[in-house]
């Protein structure tokens, strides 16, 4: 038996942008569907949010999201901050991203933190090649690393 956990997002009517956006990073096949696409009536307020969407690339990346069905504003966002060398907050979850290579990591910090709030920067780590933290433009912040051999 196969098993993958695949990270799945919530947003309040920005689904479609950030799935667009991590296609643009990530690359790979996006998946949109609408409540419109699924029988609500196309003139009901959100009937154009997203009920169902992914990316999905080769590489074997993979996300999900969709618009939270009544919710008109964003939730309260997650704090994230350093504070004498610790990395403090209130979010329930990060999304890992863990390449093989510094260039290949690199390439993606570059693209994602396109508008983002660095945490910390991209660069040596004492654990790793490379780690760096961000929050994204919508909210959600990721950890970036390449995989160290132990």
């Amino acid at each position: 038996m196969t098993v993958a956990a695949v990270t799945h997002l919530n947003f309040a009517g920005e689904a479609r942008a950030a799935l667009s956006f991590y296609q643009q990073v990530f690359g790979g096949q996006l998946t949109v569907a609408s409540y419109a696409d699924f029988g609500m009536p196309k003139d009901v307020p959100g009937a154009d949010n997203v009920v169902f969407g992914q990316v999905v690339a080769e590489n074997g990346f993979a996300i999900m999201a969709y618009d939270v069905p009544g919710q008109t504003d964003a939730p309260e966002p997650a704090w994230t901050r350093r504070e004498n060398g610790t990395t403090l907050t209130n979010s329930p979850f990060f999304v890992s991203l863990r390449g093989e290579t510094v260039d290949e990591v690199s390439a993606l910090w570059a693209k994602l933190s396109d508008n983002a709030k660095i945490i910390e920067d991209f660069g040596p780590a004492q654990w790793a090649p490379a780690f760096g933290m961000l929050t994204d433009r919508f909210g959600v912040t990721w950890i970036l690393d390449v995989a160290a051999s132990y």
